[in-house]
């Protein structure tokens, strides 16, 4: 068989997207000398919110900068060996454990040491968010916390009572914010970032909607590169108009036949975070024309997601785009929650139901051949229920792999048993290699 079916080029905002991603965390560790402020929480939380607090404010979102430090092997076994002598244990969030490790070595990726938070501003709806924060401010000699509680149900189930338990919550923090910081809090700064996190998040869901598209105009191993600046900043304007520009050139590319993997034949997904460290399986898949279109975690971990008149999945349209003008702090927080409540990757916190009726979904609309379940030691929320997972999807008729490692823990993958497991399931779709 050919190995060019399709034509391929180089994506043209590959250079861009490097580029925001190390200006976000030279900002951050530089924002002290230039009279900023930084803060530190997870990469769902609002960040919209401190944002009204000025145009200075940095951030440095947990589950990014923990995949940061994964994928520098010799780093990231130093900053793991370092927790685990401090007495945390191994099965805890791998991120986590590299997060503290980086502060017990006093290691910045960028350069200099750990920069240290003015306070921490998070949420909870993992079983670890808060407590990963209560550590990194008692290593630090105890930094000011404020942690929201967004636990209020799957979005099928919203009231308007649970976002305003949610809303009060984020009130009182501004509240707390302005003591914390003596800044006066900016009600425009953070109607503006709130727009921001909409634009943001529904252009990614409609970029990942685009590889629908025989062939694929992405694939994930690229796509990885993409979803994170929403991780790290997803209420900023630079990261909504660069997702406007991606849009436009993957559309561009969809409309030209250009493909992600030149030999496509076989459409896959994986699910959960990948094991940051051997990555190259992703190019493995390519040897037999296979090509993973993304996953839940790629399209649902900050993409906003709504079923359109014709019934498929495609981007939520933001209260912009219905015309709704945001006025007062208020609207702007019940509209804000309300957004973040119908966060695909939220729902399977709840049942394990839930995330196989989104996998099937997927599963159906991109076209898939087959799905890749990572049994991920490393994060316990997101591989919850993934067995019965597994068992939904085969139902289905869906032939599926599994494969077992951890995200952020080089140590518990076995590289060679993965790809032999590729290859046997290869062979169960009736794929041979291509010459």
């Amino acid at each position: 068989m050919s190995t060019q079916i399709y034509p391929t080029e180089p994506l043209q905002l590959w250079g861009k997207a490097k580029e925001l991603r190390e200006k976000y965390y030279l900002d951050y560790r530089d924002a002290h000398e230039k009279g900023g402020l930084r803060w530190a929480g997870g990469a769902w939380s609002f960040d919209a919110v401190p944002a009204g607090l000025g145009r200075d404010v940095c951030s440095l979102t947990s589950e990014p900068y923990g995949a940061t430090l994964a994928h520098n092997k010799e780093l990231s076994l130093e900053c793991l060996e370092a927790s685990e002598n401090a007495g945390y244990a191994r099965d805890l969030c791998s991120y986590m454990r590299l997060y503290w490790g980086s502060i017990l070595i006093d290691k910045y990726p960028y350069g200099g040491g750990y920069p240290k938070p003015d306070f921490i501003w998070q949420d909870h709806i993992c079983c670890s968010h808060a407590k990963w924060y209560q550590v990194v401010s008692d290593l630090e000699g105890g930094i000011p916390m404020w942690d929201v509680d967004v636990a209020a149900g799957p979005y099928k189930d919203v009231t308007p009572a649970k976002i305003k338990y949610i809303v009060d919550q984020l009130q009182d923090g501004v509240e707390w914010l302005e003591k914390t910081t003596g800044r006066k809090f900016d009600d425009e700064l953070f109607i503006e970032a709130v727009k921001n996190e909409m634009r943001s998040t529904s252009l990614w869901a409609a970029v990942c909607a685009e590889n629908k598209a025989v062939p694929a105009p992405l694939e994930e191993k690229t796509m990885y590169s993409l979803y994170v600046l929403a991780t790290l900043s997803k209420a900023s304007r630079e990261v909504a108009d660069f997702y406007a520009e991606l849009l436009a050139e993957v559309k561009d590319r969809v409309a030209r036949g250009i493909a992600a993997v030149g030999n496509e034949q076989v459409r896959l997904m994986s699910d959960t975070q990948p094991p940051w460290a051997f990555l190259k399986i992703f190019r493995y898949l390519e040897r037999y024309g296979a090509v993973s279109v993304g996953s839940l975690y790629t399209f649902g971990l900050e993409g906003i997601w709504e079923v359109k008149e014709d019934g498929s999945w495609g981007p939520r349209t933001t209260p912009m785009e219905k015309g709704i003008e945001i006025k007062t702090r208020q609207q702007a927080m019940e509209l804000m929650v309300d957004w973040n409540l119908s966060k695909p990757e939220w729902q399977h916190f709840y049942h394990p139901q839930l995330k196989t009726e989104m996998m099937l979904r997927i599963a159906k609309e991109w076209k898939l051949n087959g799905i890749m379940l990572h049994y991920n030691r490393g994060c316990e929320g997101l591989s919850l229920g993934i067995a019965e997972n597994r068992l939904g999807l085969l139902k289905a008729g869906f032939p599926v792999m599994t494969f077992e490692g951890n995200m952020g823990d080089e140590r518990e993958f076995d590289e060679n048993m993965t790809m032999a497991r590729v290859d046997a399931f290869m062979e169960s779709l009736g794929v041979k290699k291509i010459r």
